[in-house]
Order: C-alpha cells, then structure tokens, then sequence
C-alpha cells in the first residue's frame, strides 16, 4: 500500500473548527481587501484630472504664432491641446482635489460612530452584504462620470460622501468577526497578518487604476467597483459570524425526521405522564432486544427541567464604551496616526508625480512600496507587542522613529530613485505599524476588556469608536495636505512630524502605566488556547 502523502497528512490533521476558522480569516481578509481597493483609484486618478500642462501650454503657444502666420484657426487647436478635466483644470485644482477627499472620509468618520451601534444589533453577515454592495454601486458612479462626460464638482462630492457613508459597514464587521473566532492568544501577530488587506487592498487598487488611467480613468473607477459587488454576493454566501452559528445549524440539522412516538395517561396523582411508544415495525438487533422486546411496548420518558438562563446582555451604549479604560487615549492617538496614514494614501502618488517627474502609472506603482512597507510594520508591531505585552509602548516607540524619518523621505526623495524606494519602504513599516495595531489588536482588546465582565456585544461599538475617530483625522490631512501644497510640500511634512508627535503624547499615560504595572507581560500560555 502506497503511503499517504505528507500535504494530505496535513490536511486531515485540521479538524472542522480549525477549517472554519481558516475560511473566516482569509474571507474576511479578501473582504477587506477589497474596501480598499476600491479607496485607492481617487489618488492615482488626480494626476490624470489635473495634468501639467504647462509643457503642452508652451507647445500651444508657439503653435498658435505659427498658425498666425498661415492662418489656421486657433479655435481647434486650443481644443486639442486641452489636457485636465474640468472642473480641476483651474488653479485651484489642489483645493478641489481635497474637497472630494474630505467629503469621502468626513462622511466615514461621521457614519463610523454610527455603524458600530447599529452593526451590534443587525446580522453582521447582511449589513456587510448591503454596504459592499452599495460600495460598489457608487464606485462604478465616479467612473461612469468619465463615461458621460460629467464636468459638475457636485456629482463627484455627492458620490463620495455616499460611498463613505456605505463603506462604513466593513470595518466594525470585519473586525467584529475575526475576534469572534480569534482569541487573545497571539492577537497581535494574527491581527497583524491579517491587517496587510489594507496595504494589499491599496496595491491592488494603485495596480488596477495604473492600468487604466492613462485611456480611460473611467474603469479605474468601475473595475474595482464591481470587484467589490462580487465580493458583497461571496459575503452573503459564506461569511459565518461566530462559531456558535455552527453549533445551532448542527443541532437544527441532527435527525429532524426521527421522532419518536408518544403516548400519554393520567398518572399519579392527576399528573399526566408521557411515554415514549416502540413498536415491532422493524427488524431489531439482537442488543434491542435484550432492552425492549418485540412486543409493542411504553416506556416512560425521563422529565426534562429547562431552565431558562439569564437574559443575554444588551450591547453597549456609546458612553459605555467611552468609559473603558484606554479607548479615549487610543481613539485620539489614532486620529493623529491616521492622519499620517491617509494623507500618503491619498496624496503620496501626486507628490511623486511632481517631485519625481513621473507619469500617473509609473508615480501609482512607486507608491505600492509604502503599503509593502507597511505590511512589514504592521506584522512586526504585532509580533512585538506580543512579545512584551504592551501595545501602547510598541505605538510609542514606532510613532517616535516615524517623525524623524518623515523629515529624511522630504530630504532624499529629490537624490534619487534609490533613496526614494529605501525611504518609502521604512515610512511605510514606522507609519502604518502603530495604525494598524490599534485598529486590530488594540481594539480587539478592548472591546473585550475584563471590565466589560463577559458582554461580548460591545466590540463593534469600540471598533466604531476607535476607528470612527481615527477617520476624522483621516479626513484632516489630505484636506489639510490639500491646503498647505500650494505653499510647498515641506509645509505638507511638517504637518506630518507635528501629527506624530502628538499622537506619541497622547500615549504618554498609558506608556508609563505598562511600563511601571507588574501585570505588563507576554501572552501566557493559558491565553493561547482561549476562543
């Protein structure tokens, strides 16, 4: 006999749970992938609503004083070296460019509060359904602005605001149900494996608008838009929000069609007495036999006590989540770290289109490195914190570098190509690392904090709070980036040191708190086998 090979050993030596629990960790990844697949397409777009033409102007110039002299109307030619798309080919471009940035994130950070209340008391699996789909819907609506030729800068602002009103939906859910299945043992290196859907999302979206960009920015737009629907129908079909939900489909599915007969007479003091009734009607085995005869015969059933349990807790009111300990320190660092992250998300392809001269495409996919960058830094902050058992001291530390190598990527990027990668790279690892340890781990914690004493049903508010507050500072830079441009991008990274060292004040407490509490420590063992 031929010996099993070692990949299907392998396989068989998962049991069902662990099968379960691999299925809701890469579709919740994929899930979320694809929200920011279909954030990215605006920052790769803007280079291509506002091109440099100041190159085609002098073209036009010298072309139109030798049309003078043969008398070629200069109408036409004015028409063919046209080269932004109204509204952004005023001087204000910059200011219109954040204003759509600002409308998306200010209209995600106001729903964010919302959604984590109202996803604590929906089913997880059909709120995020309906918002992927309408993520969708209004995606392909930016791109369709291409295809019909909208020139109206309300139509852009009201799609945006609608899509991060929808968009909203995801990521309370998402992290709602990956702690669902996930216990505290070794959170912060799983949350940060799976937190890299946001830098991959971001790398697939740069990719997928890069291609279409230069012909037809339409479909930067409608691909990643449809891409999101499919994934909202896959959502529906498979996402399990708890393991629970498989206990219950168990017990439902567990021999509905073999009942057993009853019959019932009046017993002991006028008490009714119920028997369950076998009868001759198939061939028994011989131990059935030895147990109940062949005869028709009553057996007396065993008297089953239900005892209803206490109520279930109802989820926590907004307050309520405000008092755990940590969630106001963290929200606000968030505000300021997300500022930082999100204005490079927004910002970042433009600033090397100008800086480094290069095309829309080429500027998108020289991006991706921050959010490669990223990946690294968030694994490596979760592994860290891990490790020591204190997230606010990693963030701290992770914030404190990050300032300084800002002001190094402002200085290096004009010497190079070389430089320009090795810098992006390390921004990325430093900027991303501390956002994406307090979206994960650090919000999974709390949402489950021992003050809490068992009420599960708080994680998705927390999540909102968190995440929702991080989004108004999310929604701050690129508008401020937006502004201080105009005046030179050293403005624009001043801005972002100023932003990181205030999120590093803003942990200060809670720093000094692990730092001097015998309680800060590794994840124990016991930890690890918690569900």
């Amino acid at each position: 006999m031929a010996a099993v090979p070692p990949g299907i050993r392998m396989l068989v030596s998962f049991d069902r749970d662990q099968w379960y629990r691999a299925l809701t960790f890469i579709l919740t990844f994929l899930l979320y992938t694809s929200f920011h697949l279909s954030r990215k397409p605006i920052s790769i777009v803007k280079s291509e609503l506002h091109k440099n033409c100041s190159s085609v102007s002098e073209i036009a110039t010298l072309a139109s004083s030798s049309s003078s002299s043969s008398q070629l109307p200069p109408q036409s030619l004015h028409t063919d070296m046209d080269c932004s798309w109204k509204p952004f080919d005023k001087r204000n471009y910059r200011q219109l460019l954040g204003a759509m940035d600002y409308s998306f994130l200010c209209a995600y950070a106001v729903g964010m509060y919302l959604s984590g209340i109202i996803g604590e008391r929906l089913p997880i699996r059909l709120y995020l359904t309906v918002g992927m789909l309408s993520s969708g819907l209004f995606t392909c609506l930016f791109g369709l602005g291409y295809v019909y030729n909208i020139h109206n800068m309300g139509f852009y602002v009201f799609v945006q605001v609608a899509n991060g009103l929808v968009q909203t939906t995801g990521w309370p859910s998402v992290v709602t149900c990956i702690s669902n299945w996930f216990g505290k043992g070794r959170r912060g290196l799983i949350m940060g494996l799976w937190n890299s859907h946001t830098s991959v999302g971001n790398i697939l979206g740069s990719l997928i608008a890069g291609y279409f960009v230069s012909s037809n920015w339409g479909l930067s737009f409608i691909v990643p838009g449809i891409i999101i629907a499919v994934m909202g129908v896959v959502c529906f079909f498979f996402l399990i929000e708890h393991p629970n939900d498989l206990k219950s489909m168990n017990a439902q599915t567990t021999s509905p069609g073999k009942r057993v007969p009853t019959k019932s007479w009046n017993g002991v003091n006028g008490h009714t007495e119920v028997y369950h009734q076998y009868k001759d009607n198939q061939t028994q085995s011989y131990d059935t036999e030895l147990l109940l005869p062949s005869d028709s015969v009553c057996v007396p059933a065993q008297t089953v006590v239900v005892v209803k349990r206490e109520s279930e807790p109802s989820a926590i009111s907004f307050m309520g989540a405000l008092r755990i300990p940590g969630v106001i320190e963290f929200s606000l660092c968030l505000l300021f770290a997300k500022l930082v992250s999100y204005t490079f998300l927004f910002w970042l392809p433009l600033y090397i289109t100008k800086t480094a001269h290069l095309d829309a495409k080429k500027a998108g996919d020289l991006s991706t490195l921050f959010d490669v960058g990223g990946i690294v830094g968030g694994i490596l902050a979760g592994v860290i914190s891990d490790k020591l058992g204190k997230r606010a001291t990693t963030c701290a530390v992770m914030l404190l570098l990050a300032a300084p190598t800002l002001y190094g990527f402002s200085m290096i990027s004009e010497f190079g190509m070389g430089p320009t990668i090795g810098m992006l790279l390390v921004c990325g690892g430093l900027v991303n690392g501390p956002y994406s340890l307090i979206t994960t781990a650090v919000s999974a914690d709390l949402g489950t904090h021992k003050s809490l004493k068992g009420n599960a049903r708080a994680l998705s508010t927390v999540t909102a709070i968190i995440d929702g507050t991080g989004s108004v500072g999310a929604a701050l830079g690129p508008l401020l980036a937006g502004l201080l441009s105009a005046g030179g991008w050293d403005q624009v990274f001043y801005m972002l040191m100023t932003a990181d060292f205030l999120a590093l004040l803003l942990l200060l407490r809670l720093v000094t708190k692990e730092l001097t509490s015998t309680k800060s420590r590794p994840i124990s063992a016991v930890e690890l086998k918690e569900h």
